[in-house]
């Protein structure tokens, strides 16, 4: 209602005014009438005959003029004269006057014309006093008005004297509406923030021992394991004045913004104490001082600095507790990460198969399931799915139960959702035999490769419906999560990788291979690298020739010098192309010697588009035994 209220208002000040303008014009001058005697008005538009000036004084000097009114300061005057064309009778004439000059005054007491000056009307002194006062009134408080309003707006012109205050989202008890028991999968990450909860509310039992508490938190984990949401547990389970905001509202395209907003909210927080301050991707603000080419951003490591002088300065900040996420710690700077500031770093890592049935369990529970539905068994089929992933799978499969008008979720759903988060969205069904055909060679390839292989992992299922850019999938499921790899176990990937392309030379010949095998052999190239560069399984030995992350940054790592001779770069290419001949030659042979059952299985795969892991195990168990020879630990590589 009240805003309302002032939208109303807003357009009614800008009518008042244009009223009160238009009045003053009007009722200052009565120039729009001429009048005659004392009560009589006469239009500019009434029926008098007019005159021009020229023959009003022609009409002067010929005497034919008995008398003069004149009206609004000389510019206008109604004349009696005497008309020789009707008969000589009296008639009131209009004449426009070019002023009040003193040589027609003149002329008029020379010829003893009878005259008369009418001055304009004026209103009372009392409405013009308040004419002239309510309308500058008005004025000025509809500027005020809009002022205050623009100002309320967000990015209005009042907001320039509001920059350097915090934007920080500010609560006496954050109700989040979420607690310690709505989080699961990451239970040594409660534990560590539980204690963060209990020293706010109860810290004199650490204090008694001589305890200090923590000052900062660091929440590091890939995106969508719940860093945010365990913030927000914090949050609803500490009953303590709660900041939240990003780091990127620190920065701002004026100079010492960050900084200012940086010391505006720790005194905020400062007058709230005990509190908590939850800073999201910090990594907006905390990347390393001097990173950047040719000195970096300035503004940026200011506002740093700052934070880093509020968080354990000169002062200190005894009762304030900072809980910052990023999944980028490796670009923070050192001086944030020291004791002192950020005293914890919690690590969120993605659940394993015990929390993602936790996960499940939680998101589950306004979800109606198939009685035969098992949530372990969707454990299992999910490995390496954070938080968000699984209950992204669940509210898919929901949306296509209730597409396919289901009354609950059963496996099939599950199965979609499964391959639309990794593949993308289902394509239309191919219709061109050979393509098809060729498709089904391919991904029966990879299959039958990564089934005969001991240390690949089983299938799970093949199909030739396409998912976004792809027009066949094979997909494989550990039966395990996989902390750690052997050497087999890497070279039966390749050769699995491998098996699409072997198939296609095997079957059509090398002349007819396509390009369907890009992306394996790109995985292909990358797994082969990594076992010579960074896992020591070649012949160079146990040596780690690369580091551990690929990316670049900025200043750090650009201009760093290469330590790798040209020599040794050279006999790491050579190692690289070695692994990958001699699994490429290994696939081949497992592709030939299971022509056969491959032909039974392509046929099969085009009939019906889709075949589990259990059916393509029970033909190749008809057709097929692996060679012991080309069993992948077998296989002698570098």
């Amino acid at each position: 209602m009240n805003q309302k209220f002032k939208s109303i208002a807003l357009w009614m000040i800008p009518l008042f005014i244009l009223i009160l303008l238009s009045w003053q014009i009007f009722s200052k001058n009565d120039s729009g009438s001429i009048q005659t005697g004392n009560t009589e008005s006469v239009s500019r538009n009434s029926a008098f005959s007019r005159m021009s000036y020229g023959r009003f004084i022609d009409y002067i000097d010929s005497g034919r003029v008995t008398s003069v009114d004149i009206f609004d300061g000389g510019r206008n005057a109604v004349v009696e004269a005497v008309d020789p064309d009707l008969d000589n009778r009296v008639q009131k004439i209009r004449v426009d006057l070019p002023g009040l000059s003193p040589e027609l005054i003149g002329r008029l007491k020379k010829e003893g014309i009878s005259f008369d000056i009418h001055q304009p009307k004026s209103p009372s002194q009392g409405i013009g006093f308040l004419g002239n006062l309510i309308f500058p009134a008005f004025l000025i408080l509809g500027l005020i008005f809009l002022a205050r309003r623009s100002n309320s707006m967000p990015g209005g012109p009042g907001q320039a004297m509001q920059f350097g205050k915090t934007k920080a989202r500010f609560s006496m008890e954050a109700e989040t509406g979420v607690m310690f028991d709505d989080v699961a999968g990451v239970e040594e990450a409660k534990e560590d923030l539980q204690e963060v909860v209990t020293f706010l509310k109860q810290p004199e039992r650490f204090t008694s021992v001589g305890a200090k508490i923590p000052k900062g938190v660091l929440l590091v984990g890939p995106p969508g394991t719940g860093k945010t949401l365990l913030a927000k547990a914090i949050a609803g389970e500490a009953e303590v004045p709660f900041f939240s905001l990003s780091g990127s509202e620190f920065v701002e395209m004026f100079v010492g913004v960050g900084a200012s907003r940086v010391r505006d909210l720790f005194k905020r927080a400062k007058e709230n104490n005990p509190c908590l301050i939850f800073i999201d991707e910090i990594d907006a603000v905390g990347r390393q001082r001097g990173a950047g080419i040719g000195g970096g951003n300035d503004e940026r490591e200011q506002t740093l600095n700052q934070l880093l002088t509020e968080m354990d300065g000169f002062e200190g900040n005894s009762g304030i507790i900072i809980i910052a996420a990023t999944n980028r710690p490796d670009v923070l700077d050192s001086a944030l990460l020291r004791p002192g500031r950020f005293d914890r770093q919690v690590t969120v890592d993605a659940p394993d198969i015990k929390g993602r049935l936790s996960i499940l369990k939680v998101h589950s529970k306004n979800k109606k399931l198939d009685t035969d539905l098992s949530l372990e068994s969707i454990a299992r089929r999910t490995p390496g799915f954070t938080g968000a992933d699984l209950a992204n799978l669940l509210n898919e499969a929901a949306i296509l139960t209730a597409r396919r008008r289901k009354q609950s979720i059963g496996l099939p759903e599950i199965d979609d959702a499964v391959d639309r988060i990794i593949a993308g969205m289902e394509g239309q069904p191919l219709t061109d035999g050979r393509s098809k055909r060729l498709i089904a060679y391919h991904e029966i390839g990879h299959a039958i490769v990564g089934a005969l292989l001991k240390d690949h992992d089983p299938v799970q299922k093949v199909t030739l419906i396409p998912r976004g850019q792809a027009k066949g999938l094979t997909w494989f499921s550990p039966d395990e999560d996989q902390m750690l790899v052997s050497r087999a176990q890497l070279k039966a990937r390749i050769m699995g990788a491998l098996g699409g392309r072997a198939a296609e030379d095997v079957v059509f010949g090398r002349g007819e291979v396509t390009t369907g095998a890009g992306g394996d052999i790109q995985q292909v190239a990358s797994m082969a690298r990594q076992m010579v560069t960074r896992f020591g399984m070649s012949r160079l030995g146990p040596i780690s020739l690369e580091n551990d992350s690929q990316e670049v940054f900025i200043g750090r790592d650009l201009m760093t010098r290469s330590d790798i001779s040209d020599s040794i770069s050279q006999q790491i290419d050579e190692q690289v192309r070695k692994i990958v001949k001699e699994c490429y030659q290994a696939t081949y042979a497992i592709v030939s010697s299971n022509r056969e059952a491959i032909d039974k299985l392509v046929d099969l795969l085009i009939e019906k588009e889709t075949i589990d892991g259990e059916e393509l195990k029970d033909i190749l168990s008809k057709y097929t035994e692996i060679p012991k020879k080309y069993r992948s630990e077998n296989i002698l590589v570098g």
